[in-house]
């Protein structure tokens, strides 16, 4: 598992990544999250939605309400503009800290 202290200082590039793929609901993004980290990373509701409505107001995100496919609604999130420009802010931060941790462990670095 990778503590709690980890995956929240991962979430905003995550999440902001997650959704350049294209729109998502909460629950969507828990499943991907979950799948990408082959179960290492948990988040619930209660950890995500927080996090969302803090990103929305901060115009990384926007969300809109909408029917699904099977008829529920449900609030799907998009990124925006703003949001692009601090992933790739954030990319290149987290990048910089993989370089600098292989290089400690003896790894190959990732050209950043």
């Amino acid at each position: 598992m990778i503590s709690k202290a980890l995956a929240g200082a991962a979430a905003k590039p995550i999440i902001l990544s997650i959704l350049d793929g294209g729109e998502a609901y909460g629950y969507q993004i828990i499943k991907h999250i979950q799948k990408l980290s082959g179960g290492t990373v948990l988040w619930n509701d209660g950890t995500l939605y927080p996090f969302l409505h803090r990103l929305e107001g901060q115009g990384l995100v926007s969300s809109a309400w909408r029917l699904s496919d099977v008829g529920r609604r449900r609030k799907y999130y998009q990124i925006t503009k703003k949001g692009r420009r601090e992933m790739d802010r954030e990319r290149i931060q987290w990048l910089a800290v993989d370089s600098i941790l292989a290089q400690l462990w003896g790894l190959t670095p990732r050209p950043a």
